[in-house]
Order: structure tokens, then C-alpha cells, then sequence
């Protein structure tokens, strides 16, 4: 990741809820023929683990090369940014447009398995990750067990043993307070502006 000093979060806490809040990453690992595959999963962070699972039938699941290096992508908002909104366009015209974003990558070494008890424990908690701000929310144990027991039969789990992690709020830091302020003010309300204003992922 191209990291700047001024587009650098260093704050494990930040970095850690925003991956929890966003709760999915694209998993990109690469095959023993040197080419990339990449999948959109839900994903949970737990210590130095972050965990998911792939459907069998996915062909990216046959060239996963156990113990590789992978990464995971973890996206924010992003937003395009025209010139027309900085002021010192009306003062010099020197500017260009750019796209604003927050993006947080992990890297590890990547391991699957398909044990039906360990994948059915990974589908439990990543349902209650995702269900719990719901009014109502539904349960692994809502569906008849064989059910549940078959589907686990369709899925790979796949877990991330994370070496580094970086993040970044490419978030206009680098422009003129004047400029920072008149992007602000033009940008439509929105997960992007609010993480203009934070300074940070958001």
C-alpha cells in the first residue's frame, strides 16, 4: 500500500472497529501459477486471526496455496473529487481532481479447512456478528439442523494468520486548510464527508 505520512492511521484500536463495523474484505491470494484470485467474505478479526470461509465450488478455494502470503482488503467509503471545490481554484486554478477513500489491508499466511464442527462454530459467530443490531435478529439454530449441517458441506473455511496491517484515510490532509474546509463544505452528506470531518477511517 502507497501510505504517505499524512494519509497513515496507526491506531490499532481505530483500524480494528473499522474492520469490525465493515465486516467484509475482498481475499486475494495467488495460485502456484503466480495469478491472483479475489473473493468478497465476510470476515471476523479475532487476535491475530482474521477469519472467513470461501464456497467449495469456488475455484479460487483449489489454488489456495496453504501457509502462502495473502491479503485482505477491508474497504471504506471513497468519494471523487473535483477541483471545482477547492478554493484555491478560484485563487491559482492549480489543482487536479483526485478520489478520496479509507481502506484498511491485512496480510498472512492463509490455511483453510473443512472440519464440520470448526466451520459450523465460524458460521455461528460470523451470523451473530452480523445479526446483533438487528431487532430481531436470526440464529444459526433458527434452520432445522440437517439443513445447516448439509450447507456446511457447500463452504471452506479460511483463516489468516496476520503478519502486518496497514490503513489509510486518504481524506485531503495533504491540501491547504482552506481547501480542506471548501471540500467539506461542497461534499454531500454521507460516509465519505464523515470521514472528512474525522480526520480518519470512518
Amino acid at each position: 500500500m502507497y501510505l504517505p505520512a499524512h494519509t497513515a492511521v496507526d491506531d490499532r484500536a481505530q483500524i480494528e472497529e473499522f474492520v469490525r463495523r465493515t465486516g467484509v474484505a475482498s481475499l486475494v491470494t495467488v495460485g502456484a501459477d503466480g495469478v491472483p484470485d479475489s473473493t468478497t467474505v465476510p470476515v471476523l478479526w479475532e487476535g491475530d486471526r482474521l477469519i472467513a470461509h470461501l464456497a467449495r465450488a469456488n475455484p479460487q478455494v483449489a489454488r489456495v496455496v496453504e501457509g502462502a502470503s495473502a491479503l485482505a482488503v477491508v474497504r471504506g467509503p471513497d468519494g471523487y473529487i473535483t477541483p471545482s471545490w477547492y478554493a484555491s481554484k478560484a485563487e491559482h486554478g492549480r489543482v487536479v481532481p483526485t478520489w478520496n477513500y479509507t481502506e484498511v489491508q491485512i496480510r498472512g499466511t492463509v490455511t483453510t479447512y473443512d472440519d464440520a464442527d470448526r466451520l459450523l462454530d465460524v458460521v455461528t459467530r460470523l451470523t451473530d456478528h452480523h445479526e446483533i443490531q438487528r431487532d430481531s435478529p436470526w440464529a444459526v439454530t433458527d434452520a432445522p439442523d440437517k439443513y445447516v449441517r448439509t450447507r456446511l458441506k457447500a463452504i471452506v473455511g479460511v483463516e489468516l494468520v496476520i503478519t502486518d496491517v496497514h490503513a489509510k484515510a486518504k481524506v485531503s490532509r495533504d491540501k491547504p486548510e482552506a481547501d480542506q474546509e471548501s471540500v467539506l463544505a461542497a461534499m454531500p452528506d454521507g460516509p465519505m464527508r464523515a470521514a472528512q470531518l474525522s480526520g480518519g477511517l470512518a
